[in-house]
């Protein structure tokens, strides 16, 4: 089925990253991300999809009477904590994940970056975090990812399925790190040479003020967002968004989108006009 404004992407890969707070509400994840990712299937187009578990796992650390620890935006990650990044990320998001895509009519096929080697990492060494003073930070069980298997992408793709990774990977001696998830996306759009990577989360775009989704920018060069963020407009975990995004447009992605989810048509019509819904990263 023809899908007006998506010509031309028939073929070309498309690269979603859910935020775990999406997950919380399945309704409204299936009527939005769920839809959209259906649509891009009905245009030909081939959807690989990243999620996150922030605020799941920072609740079942609470419950466990573990302190989340956050550096610049990004989780530190302990022994404890990585047990906890199991069980939300390839436990309770991923089977939320799968549901809702489900009731949208989408073949998601859920697992984590560990199966097969999707995704290759290895342990991240110490090293200065944006937002968090010079000094090297050692963020603990938390890997960078070497290799993507673009290979089995390419064939769960060719049988109709919709690869959903839950942001765990592992290095070739089968230790398990904890990666940011819009990490993975952004390299596993780079690696996929995607037309589009979208950065999906319950935030409109890259905000000018973060309380006002009025002041949201629709387009961003990699020159505005560096001085967006050294200028302190963009904060916290936006910076990470933003930083692994601007890293990855050199490497093949045609456009990088920030987006939300309100109204539920939003991340469509974002995918057919540019800017017109979040912000869009441009060389």
């Amino acid at each position: 089925m023809a899908v007006t404004g998506l010509e031309g992407f028939a073929g070309r890969w498309f690269v979603v990253k859910v935020g775990g707070e999406l997950a919380q509400d399945r309704a409204q994840l299936a009527a939005s991300v769920g839809a959209a990712v259906r649509a891009f299937l009905d245009a030909g187009v081939r959807v690989a999809v990243v999620h996150g578990a922030g605020p799941q796992a920072s609740e079942l650390s609470k419950r466990l009477g573990l302190e989340p620890k956050m550096v610049g935006g990004r989780r530190m990650t302990d022994a404890a904590t990585l047990e906890v990044m199991k069980m939300t990320l390839a436990g309770q998001v991923s089977v939320d994940v799968a549901s809702a895509f489900r009731l949208a009519g989408v073949p998601a096929l859920c697992t984590t970056g560990v199966s097969a080697g999707l995704v290759e990492a290895t342990r991240r060494p110490p090293r200065p975090i944006t937002g968090a003073g010079p000094e090297a930070v050692d963020m603990g069980l938390v890997g960078d990812v070497v290799a993507v298997r673009t290979d089995l992408f390419e064939r769960l793709a060719a049988s109709g399925l919709v690869p959903v990774l839950a942001s765990l990977a592992a290095d070739a001696s089968g230790n398990v790190f904890n990666i940011n998830a819009d990490t993975v996306a952004a390299r596993l759009a780079a690696d996929l040479h995607a037309a589009k990577l979208f950065l999906v989360s319950n935030v409109p775009g890259v905000l000018r003020d973060k309380d006002a989704p009025s002041t949201r920018m629709p387009r961003l060069s990699r020159a505005d967002a560096a001085a967006a963020i050294a200028s302190g407009i963009i904060v916290g975990g936006m910076i990470v968004k933003v930083e692994e995004s601007l890293a990855m447009l050199e490497q093949g992605i045609d456009a990088i989108h920030i987006v939300g989810v309100e109204p539920p048509d939003t991340l469509l019509e974002e995918a057919r006009s540019p800017g017109s819904r979040g912000t869009v990263l441009v060389h």
